[in-house]
């Protein structure tokens, strides 16, 4: 290589860049130390999205394999909160503890059974005359339909209806191997609930007796972590609940009202309908409102239907801007789009069931992200114990020893 050569190979950039870099702001200032960190924070950060997701989609997998019999299990975690201090009442009443959660469990069933037979007699007596009425409206609407200004010839559409009929006579098999699978699903249903209720039985009889033991095996540090950790999913689970059926409740009453002044037919089971609708949040309420519109146009007319909506959105509106914020912000605390979007998701895994159970699994996710945020910054001093509510009970005769006092001194020992 001649001199010249070399020359241009060691020329100073044209552009003049890194002309001012001083050779002892080099190690500070290399562009290939800063790209590397970059690097390899991008490559830590995917890997960790990488993991996460496959932990996940294993995690999914394995409850497809246990959903059986974790789903009685988490119905009953439900229903045992709601029902927990109906058998702490009994049992400051001298019950014995067994005795407590039987009872409480029977009047729960002798409720539903006694609203369900309620209903029998009214669904036998009205559910014939709707049938009868829905048949006089299509007939009145096939009349409509030839006096309209169209070319609509009315031999057409009985040659649709006769298709449609002959199409459900040739899948005769197809319904009567629906009807099995339905017979199949229903029984699944039944040992779902009485395994729920068994379940629920042994929650309600020593369910006080459960952190104290899983305290022996993991530990003062964990254990009481555990402890506040729990009690507050279970108050938020309670909550929520407590605080659907208030809604749901609410719902029913003021729409089962309004449908027997407007002499809807069957009033007071699609009153009874939109209780138990209302514990789906959003899906549940739209579904049995469309539910009424479609009776009240069937039996009375447009003019009915129309008087049923607006009493369901005035209904809904009031309950959706007034009641339900103030009771479900104190019990979850979730914005209506996370709640939305987790009823979407469940609904699409799981059903009805899933729709169900997905606005209880968000406010559990959130409690648990809150009380890490909350641990994290006692951790780095941001707040001090006494800003935590802890929701740990005062259980006991000194309040010294008391659970919230334990909990409340592994704060102030975090916190050292």
């Amino acid at each position: 290589m001649t001199e010249k050569e070399n020359q241009e190979l060691v020329a100073e950039e044209q552009d003049g860049l890194g002309q001012d870099i001083k050779e002892e702001d080099s190690a500070v200032d290399d562009k290939a130390v800063v790209m590397g960190k970059d690097a390899r924070a991008i490559t830590s950060l995917s890997w960790r999205f990488i993991v996460t997701v496959a932990a996940l989609g294993v995690a999914g997998v394995l409850l497809k394999f246990v959903w059986v019999g974790l789903l009685p299990v988490i119905l009953a975690l439900l229903l045992s909160s709601v029902l927990a201090p109906v058998a702490a009442k009994l049992r400051s009443w001298k019950f014995p503890p067994a005795l407590a959660a039987i009872s409480t469990l029977l009047g729960l069933l002798f409720i539903i059974v006694g609203v369900f037979t309620a209903m029998g007699p009214v669904v036998s007596r009205q559910g014939s005359q709707l049938w009868e009425q829905a048949e006089r409206g299509v007939d009145e609407l096939l009349k409509m339909i030839e006096s309209l200004p169209f070319n609509i010839d009315a031999t057409q559409i009985d040659q649709l209806i006769k298709e449609a009929t002959s199409f459900l006579q040739g899948q005769m098999s197809s319904i009567a191997s629906g009807v099995i699978s339905g017979a199949s699903a229903a029984s699944s249903i039944l040992v779902t609930v009485f395994v729920m209720f068994i379940i629920s039985f042994f929650i309600l009889k020593d369910g006080d007796n459960f952190l104290p033991w899983l305290r022996k095996y993991t530990g003062a540090s964990i254990g009481w972590h555990v402890t506040e950790l729990f009690t507050r999913v279970w108050k938020t689970l309670s909550g929520f609940i407590q605080a659907q059926a208030a809604v749901a409740f609410v719902d029913a009453l003021f729409i089962g009202l309004g449908l027997w002044v407007l002499q809807v037919p069957l009033a007071f089971v699609l009153a009874v309908i939109t209780f138990f609708a209302g514990f789906i949040p959003i899906i549940g309420a739209v579904t049995a409102g469309a539910l009424a519109v479609v009776i009240a146009l069937v039996s009375n007319g447009i003019t009915n239907a129309l008087l049923v909506l607006a009493l369901i959105l005035i209904v809904q509106q009031v309950e959706g801007n007034v009641l339900q914020p103030i009771l479900q912000s104190k019990a979850m605390g979730l914005h209506a789009a996370i709640v939305l979007l987790s009823v979407t998701i469940g609904s699409a895994l799981a059903g009805i069931v899933g729709a169900f159970l997905a606005v209880p699994v968000a406010a559990t996710i959130a409690v648990l992200f809150r009380y890490h945020a909350e641990m994290v910054a006692l951790r780095a001093r941001e707040i001090t114990p006494e800003d935590i509510e802890i929701r740990t009970g005062e259980a006991g005769d000194n309040p010294e020893d008391s659970p919230r006092a334990r909990v409340r001194k592994l704060y102030e020992a975090m916190s050292s």
